[in-house]
């Protein structure tokens, strides 16, 4: 059976995708159930009504990221085991962000896969995009080393691993600048824009718990705040590969937004935990 893949379709702000970040968030932290009237009071607290996240948590049950579950006579919603290893993986990525330093290895995956198969090639390129790989030629991608047992466990999964060869390399030697190949092997234009939106979207928050600013405590405000700044995060990690600068163009505005992530992370997960503590007590 295919593993539970990373939910990459749903956008940030979007029902579906704020649904899976609470479950991602605090799901696994409440025992790895919740009750249906909790997840629907945490989602209210979002301005997402109970008819609307009724609709989510189906199709979140379609994706199998949960599974229906009966306890102490209440219905509610747990995690399924492939979910919980997805889910696993995102934290990895999520509160991790990688850079890479200029000495560290390469991964070079190439792969020749017939007409018959193409597609498992076509699923093949897309989860190879989606954890950040770059394409050099069609057959040929490129990723930090530290990626490589993802890319072990996606060929694995289609059952594409005797097609693929996969090489550890020092830094590849290009004929032009570092800087122009990384342009033409990843869309690092398209990475940079989502750095710059999450900036734009919260960085008026980004004095929250400095030297001049207190705290916040637990409240629907700071739930709400915390989970939408993980909601439009989230898919960042996965497809900024971490590049050494020398391969980034020098406005590169991935260390800031890396920077404020984690003011933010620092100032808000603790309360918006508290809140959604004192909420299942309810």
């Amino acid at each position: 059976m295919s593993a539970v893949l990373d939910d990459m379709d749903s956008r940030p702000g979007s029902t579906t995708s704020l649904l899976r970040t609470v479950i991602g968030l605090y799901l696994r932290e409440a025992g790895g159930w919740m009750s249906t009237r909790h997840i629907i009071a945490l989602m209210e607290a979002l301005g997402v009504t109970a008819a609307v996240t009724r609709t989510a948590l189906s199709r979140l049950k379609k994706k199998d990221i949960i599974l229906p579950q009966l306890r102490h006579g209440s219905p509610g919603f747990a995690v399924t085991d492939g979910a919980a290893a997805m889910l696993a993986r995102g934290d990895r990525r999520i509160f991790n962000p990688r850079h890479m330093s200029p000495a560290d290895p390469w991964c070079l995956i190439s792969f020749s896969i017939p007409e018959t198969e193409r597609e498992k090639r076509h699923q093949l390129r897309r989860r190879l995009h989606w954890i950040g790989c770059g394409t050099v030629a069609a057959g040929l991608w490129i990723c930090p080393d530290s990626l490589r047992e993802e890319v072990e466990e996606i060929l694995a999964d289609l059952e594409l691993r005797p097609l693929a060869t996969v090489f550890v390399t020092e830094t590849p030697l290009v004929g032009g600048s570092l800087r122009d190949a990384a342009s033409a092997w990843w869309d690092l234009e398209a990475v940079a824009e989502l750095h710059r939106d999450f900036i734009g979207h919260h960085g008026s928050a980004a004095d929250v718990g400095g030297p001049r600013g207190a705290s916040p405590g637990p409240s629907a405000g700071t739930f709400a705040r915390y989970v939408r700044c993980i909601d439009r995060w989230r898919i960042i990690p996965y497809l900024d590969p971490g590049l050494p600068a020398e391969f980034l163009p020098e406005d590169w505005p991935g260390m800031a937004g890396i920077a404020l992530f984690e003011r933010l992370g620092a100032a808000y997960a603790r309360p918006s935990a508290e809140f959604v503590r004192t909420t299942l007590m309810m």
